[in-house]
């Protein structure tokens, strides 16, 4: 792998890592209440913005080391796939467990980006809010042994 899509990896990795510095403090209130609908705003964007961050990187990969980048409606479903998968120029970057997570993630992602934020439910948003910092470091530790 070039050491330009190396860097550019980890420039999206260290933004990652910022967005959930930025936004520790709600993660650390919802220890003692559940979130009001400003709140679940906040956390859906941010979970928004974490699978944005997840699938720029898997974009990086798809165009410049497999050099097939999945077009069409599922195109995003298949760009998780693909990165779920080897081919002839890599090994697979995420492993199965984590493509199924991460799948919940995109379903989500989709979800926030076509819903009124007054359409979010707390019950069906917290499995993600908790399990997020989990499936990030597992992310992270895969394209850290990827790269």
């Amino acid at each position: 792998m070039d050491n330009l899509v190396k860097k550019q990896i980890k420039f999206k990795i260290d933004e990652i890592d910022q967005l959930f510095s930025e936004y520790n403090l709600i993660f650390e209130n919802l220890k003692y209440e559940e979130p009001d609908l400003f709140n679940m705003t906040i956390l859906g964007s941010v979970l928004h913005s974490f699978y944005n961050g997840l699938e720029n990187i898997f974009d990086l990969i798809a165009k410049n080391i497999d050099k097939n980048v999945p077009t069409g409606s599922r195109s995003h479903q298949e760009l998780l796939h693909q990165m779920a998968s080897e081919n002839e120029n890599r090994d697979e970057v995420i492993n199965e467990e984590l493509y199924l997570k991460l799948r919940e993630y995109a379903t989500f992602r989709h979800f926030y980006r076509h819903a009124y934020s007054f359409q979010l439910n707390w019950k069906k948003m917290k499995p993600l809010v908790d399990n997020v910092h989990t499936v990030w470091q597992k992310t992270k530790l895969c394209l850290k042994n990827f790269t």
